[in-house]
């Protein structure tokens, strides 16, 4: 890739990995549905403004309407949900790191559950060791060795499974543009999570979070996805869905940095070492280093 293309997906996995620090620090003052809602109302507000901007709002037709209703909940009212309640209970590093099993999942529900593609080498040993970094990960929880409840680290590995079918049912909006494609799925997951986030508040108010919680709302909302989204699929366009996918790799080493930096947080001895299995499983699944390896001299 050019060095404008890694400078771009640089800026996103930092973006992404920053999200998780946003959303640690709000969901101590924001019930975890309210957030959710907060998010993709605010993203899908800018999203729908560029739109009206470059005339493309008539991209988003009745004909959608259930499809981006249920990418909706596939890829943001879910996995948003079970992360946020992930996050009520362990650091943003963690949950960054079990989210990072995307791919592995992605390959699972793709290749074996519905058959759109074709399972290589690399692939299973991918999932193989994917796997084996998430047992290890969560052997100090179930071991007692960690305080991380176990519930919370599942519901991050629940997010994960549903960004993995939201990937698997996106291949139907292929003929759309993908920020028409964004920007409809915001408005399914919005339409989705109000009624969840009025029937979920209690007795919270807006006035109740501190000015730095709201600061965190509006990081999430504007820059970790609706800014995210537009580099992510400028990316997408000029380098592909194969370098695009390398933000994957980016995104829980930034995530594990912010939250040592600015929370203090610290991963056990099996945790590390089950992100280190779980990271080399991504290079197999990713597949480019031992093609290279492989390649002959000229």
């Amino acid at each position: 890739m050019p060095l404008r293309n890694w400078i771009m997906l640089t800026v996103l996995g930092a973006i992404w990995g920053g999200s998780f620090l946003f959303a640690k620090v709000a969901v101590a003052e924001i019930p975890p549905f309210v957030l959710v809602f907060l998010r993709v109302s605010i993203a899908c507000t800018v999203l729908l403004m560029i739109l009206g901007h470059r005339g493309m709002l008539n991209r988003l037709e009745k004909k959608y309407t259930v499809p981006f209703l249920v990418m909706g909940l596939l890829n943001n009212a879910i996995p948003f949900s079970l992360l946020f309640l992930g996050q009520t209970e362990i650091g943003a590093g963690l949950a960054s790191i079990l989210n990072a099993t995307t791919p592995v999942f992605t390959v699972i529900v793709a290749g074996l559950l519905t058959k759109q593609e074709t399972l290589q080498g690399n692939r299973i040993a991918g999932v193989v060791l994917g796997v084996a970094g998430v047992a290890i990960m969560l052997w100090s929880s179930l071991s007692g060795l960690a305080s991380d409840p176990l519930w919370a680290q599942l519901c991050c590995l629940g997010a994960a499974i549903s960004y993995a079918c939201a990937a698997t049912f996106a291949r139907r909006f292929k003929t759309l543009p993908p920020q028409v494609t964004a920007t409809g799925q915001l408005l399914g997951s919005t339409t989705l999570m109000l009624p969840v986030a009025l029937l979920t508040a209690g007795n919270w108010t807006m006035a109740d979070p501190s000015l730095t919680a709201w600061l965190n709302v509006l990081a999430l909302g504007v820059l970790a996805t609706a800014l995210a989204y537009l580099i992510y699929f400028q990316i997408l366009a000029e380098a592909g869905a194969t370098n695009a996918s390398l933000v994957t790799l980016l995104v829980p080493a930034s995530a594990l940095f912010f939250g040592w930096l600015i929370l203090g947080e610290n991963l056990g001895v099996l945790q590390l070492g089950g992100f280190a299995v779980l990271l080399a499983g991504l290079v197999v699944l990713d597949g480019r280093i031992l093609k290279k390896r492989r390649a002959p001299a000229v």
